[in-house]
């Protein structure tokens, strides 16, 4: 047998028989039994883990992967106590085996019960991005954790922007990406972002989305340019519009006509928003801009609060 093996083949059986004794070994330490509501202590730190892994990383990463999906698989509702838990699971899982890909947005979709949560997961979807570069996934739920639930637009649209000309980006991003842009009102700069988008891209359905975006804003121009002319109506009469018409009849008219309420169709009008009692089109029947449920700006506004209090 040994003259068959040969030098060559005697040294093959002998990386296997050694490969084979460490992956022994490595499974003999991982439990046989789910460790699932014994707390977060016997995760281990991801350094500690690829120390311990003998060189099967990406084993003992699926291991712990395994865990986190068997932990939310097995609640009903009530992950967010298991939060801790499962931010210690995804670090090592992708600290472990970086060019995995779903755990980063695993841990975006279930990392959002507090402002400390969500930051942990930001951290984990840095990394994706570091890793996965090209892929606009990791971009998009790391934006959207700074608008939806940290609040900071800006920052926001400086993480999505790159993300809008990968491959396989939604035709919606790149005016996502316009409307968190739009910031403390500069309306110009994002004109110009979009109309930039426009000219650069080969995808015939995207142009159509940028150039659909370039007419509202053509329109929130002309709704802005109304509120100014309210505000001169209010001086001149001492009171507010109780139509948009107002602004062009009567003797202390502000203007001789109203502009129209969209560049290319007529038939709209220009309406008073019986919620908000701004100016709005018909065609859109609303502003040009970011719509925030009023349950996520109050939490937003609570964890504010609340990290002030922690920092003071």
């Amino acid at each position: 047998m040994l003259r068959i093996l040969g030098r060559g083949g005697l040294a093959r059986l002998a990386c296997l028989v050694v490969a084979a004794a460490a992956a022994s070994t490595a499974h003999s330490r991982i439990p046989p039994v789910s460790r699932f509501g014994q707390g977060e202590g016997f995760v281990p730190r991801p350094e500690q883990a690829r120390l311990s892994s003998l060189g099967f990383a990406a084993l003992v990463a699926d291991y712990h992967w395994l865990h986190a999906v068997q932990i939310v698989g097995g609640e009903k509702g009530r992950t967010e106590q298991h939060a801790p838990l499962l931010g210690r699971l995804l670090d090592v899982v992708t600290a472990l085996d970086p060019w995995v890909g779903h755990p980063y947005r695993f841990g975006a979709l279930w990392l959002t019960d507090s402002v400390e949560s969500v930051r942990f997961a930001n951290r984990l979807l840095a990394r994706g991005i570091a890793y996965h570069p090209r892929d606009w996934r990791n971009r998009h739920y790391l934006g959207f954790n700074h608008f939806y639930y940290l609040g900071d637009e800006a920052r926001a649209a400086e993480i999505l922007a790159p993300a809008v000309t990968l491959p396989g980006a939604p035709a919606y991003l790149g005016p996502l990406v316009a409307k968190l842009r739009l910031g403390h009102g500069d309306l110009d700069a994002t004109e110009v972002f979009v109309a930039q988008l426009a000219r650069d891209t080969d995808d015939e359905y995207k142009r159509a989305e940028y150039l659909k975006e370039l007419d509202e804003i053509a329109v929130e121009r002309w709704a802005r340019s109304l509120e100014a002319a309210r505000a001169e109506h209010r001086r001149r009469t001492g009171r507010d519009l109780s139509s948009v018409e107002d602004l062009v009849r009567g003797p202390k008219r502000v203007l001789s006509a109203l502009p129209p309420a969209h560049p290319h169709f007529g038939g709209f009008a220009w309406e008073l928003d019986p919620e908000t009692g701004a100016i709005v089109s018909s065609f859109y029947g609303s502003r040009y801009e970011l719509h925030v449920h009023p349950f996520d700006r109050a939490r937003r506004e609570s964890w504010r609060a609340g990290a002030g209090e922690g920092a003071g």
